[in-house]
C-alpha cells in the first residue's frame, strides 16, 4: 500500500464513518480497486484500525457531553440518590446498547473477516438496507428526544447495530434507522449513534491492533496505518460537525439515493466481471 492510497482510504473513512452509507463498504470497494486482496488479515485489520481516528474525532466533538455523562454515570453506580439523573440513565443506556455488537463480533469473527467481505454482500447490503432506512425515515414520528432515551431504546438499537457487521449496511445507518423507529428525533438518534460508536469501534481497533500487529507490519505497514488513522481523524471531525447540522433540517433521503446508486453500480460491475468480488 502506498502513502497516497493510505491518505485516500483515511479520508474516505473519515467522511463515511458517521454518514449512513457504510464506511466499511466504501473502504472494501476502494481496497479492491487499489488491487488489494480484501479478505487478507492485514487489510481487514487496517480497515478496522483506522476507524479509531474517527472515534477520536467523535470523542473530541462530544467532549462536553462525555465530561458530563461519565461522572454522572459513576456517581450513580456508587450512590443510589444519583440514579434518577438524566445523564446517569443516558450513560447506562449507552453502555447497555454497546454490548450486543461486542458479543456478535466475537461469535462471528471468521465470517465477518472472510465470507462477508465479498463485494456481492456489500452491494446487496447497500441496496437492501436502503429500503429499511427509507421506511424508518418515513414512519418516524420524532416525538421523543434525548431526555427520553432509556435502556430499552439503546438495547434495541444495539441489537440492530449488529447488522452493521455486514459491510454495506452501515453502523450509523442501522442505529439511526432503529432509533427513528423508536420515535426518537433525527438529531438525537444521530448523537446516540456517535456515542454508541465509541466503545464498539475502540474495542475493535484495539483488538485488531494487538492480534494482527505482525501481519500489519509485514503487509500494509504501520506507517500507512497510522497515516490513514490521522487523516480519518481530521476528516471525521468535519464530517460529524456537518452531519448534525444537516439532519436538523433534512431527512436521510440523499443518503438513501446515494446508497441505491452505489449498490446498483457495484452490482453491474460485478455481474460484468469488471471487478472481482474478492
Amino acid at each position: 500500500m502506498s502513502i497516497v492510497e493510505a491518505v485516500i482510504l483515511g479520508a474516505v473513512e473519515g467522511v463515511t464513518e458517521f454518514l449512513p452509507v457504510s464506511s466499511t463498504g466504501h473502504l472494501t470497494i476502494l481496497e479492491k480497486l487499489f488491487g488489494h486482496t480484501i479478505d487478507d488479515p492485514d487489510i481487514t485489520a487496517f480497515t478496522v484500525i483506522i476507524q479509531s481516528g474517527a472515534v477520536l474525532a467523535t470523542i473530541l466533538f462530544l467532549r462536553k457531553d462525555i465530561l458530563r455523562v461519565v461522572p454522572a454515570f459513576f456517581k450513580g453506580l456508587f450512590n443510589k440518590a444519583h440514579r434518577d439523573h438524566e445523564d446517569f440513565r443516558f450513560g447506562w443506556a449507552v453502555l447497555l446498547g454497546s454490548i450486543p455488537i461486542v458479543i456478535a463480533a466475537l461469535l462471528f469473527k471468521d465470517q465477518i473477516e472472510g465470507t462477508l467481505r465479498s463485494l456481492w454482500f456489500v452491494a446487496g447490503a447497500l441496496i437492501i438496507w436502503s429500503g429499511v432506512m427509507a421506511f424508518a425515515d418515513h414512519a418516524a414520528t420524532q416525538v421523543r428526544h434525548q431526555e427520553d432515551v432509556g435502556w430499552k431504546d439503546t438495547l434495541i438499537i444495539g441489537v440492530v447495530q449488529c447488522m452493521a457487521l455486514i459491510p454495506g449496511i452501515s453502523r450509523s445507518g442501522a442505529t439511526m434507522s432503529a432509533g427513528l423507529l423508536r420515535d426518537l428525533d433525527r438529531v438525537t438518534v444521530t448523537k446516540l449513534s456517535f456515542f454508541l460508536s465509541i466503545p464498539a469501534l475502540t474495542g475493535a481497533s484495539i483488538l485488531q491492533g494487538v492480534e494482527e500487529a505482525d501481519r500489519i507490519a509485514n503487509g500494509v505497514g504501520w506507517t500507512n496505518t497510522i497515516v490513514a488513522t490521522v487523516v480519518s481523524f481530521v476528516v471525521a471531525y468535519a464530517s460529524v460537525t456537518w452531519l448534525l447540522k444537516f439532519v436538523s433540517k433534512h431527512s436521510y433521503s440523499i443518503f438513501i439515493f446515494y446508497r441505491l446508486a452505489l449498490g446498483s453500480l457495484l452490482l453491474v460491475l460485478l455481474a460484468t466481471n469488471t471487478i472481482e468480488a474478492k
